[in-house]
C-alpha cells in the first residue's frame, strides 16, 4: 500500500467531480422524475450524467480532433512549487492549456506563478490558491 505524502495530499484526485447548476423546464423535469420513479435511473443526477456521457460519446471524434489541433493536455495537469521553480530556473515560461483539470499547488506564491505562467486556458476546472488566481486573472482565458 502506498503511503500518502504531503505532496500527494496537495494533488487533486482525478475522480473528483465539479458541481454545476442547470435550469430545466417543468415538462423536462417531470419526464426526468417519471423515469426515476419508473426505475430507469436511480435519481435525477444519474439521468443527467448518463445523458452527458451519451452526448460526449457521440462527439468523441470531434473532441479528440480539437484536442490535437489545439495541443491541449487531456485529463489532469498539476503544477507543484518545485515544477514552477524549475521552469523559472530554466528561464522559461508556461502556456497552460488543459481539457480537464489543471491545478497549482497550495504552496505556490503569486510571485512564482507570475514569473513562470504566461497564460492559462482550462476547459473544465482550474484549482489554485485564491491569491494565485487573482494574480493570474488577466492571463486566464
Amino acid at each position: 500500500m502506498k503511503k500518502l505524502t504531503a505532496l500527494d495530499a496537495d494533488r487533486p484526485k482525478g475522480g473528483e467531480s465539479e458541481k454545476i447548476t442547470i435550469n430545466v423546464g417543468p415538462v423536462d423535469l417531470g419526464q426526468i422524475d417519471l423515469l426515476v420513479l419508473e426505475g430507469f435511473y436511480s435519481n435525477r443526477t444519474d439521468l443527467i450524467r448518463t445523458a452527458i456521457r451519451n452526448q460526449l460519446a457521440l462527439h468523441a471524434q470531434a473532441v479528440q480532433e480539437t484536442v490535437t489541433r489545439r495541443a491541449l493536455v487531456l485529463g489532469l495537469q498539476h503544477f507543484s512549487r518545485q515544477d514552477l521553480e524549475a521552469v523559472r530556473a530554466a528561464h522559461q515560461r508556461l502556456t497552460i492549456q488543459v481539457l480537464g483539470l489543471a491545478s497549482i499547488a497550495r504552496d505556490v506564491t503569486p510571485e512564482l506563478a507570475l514569473a513562470t505562467i504566461d497564460s492559462v486556458l482550462v476547459m473544465g476546472a482550474f484549482h489554485a490558491p485564491a491569491a494565485v488566481k487573482a494574480a493570474l486573472a488577466d492571463r486566464i482565458r
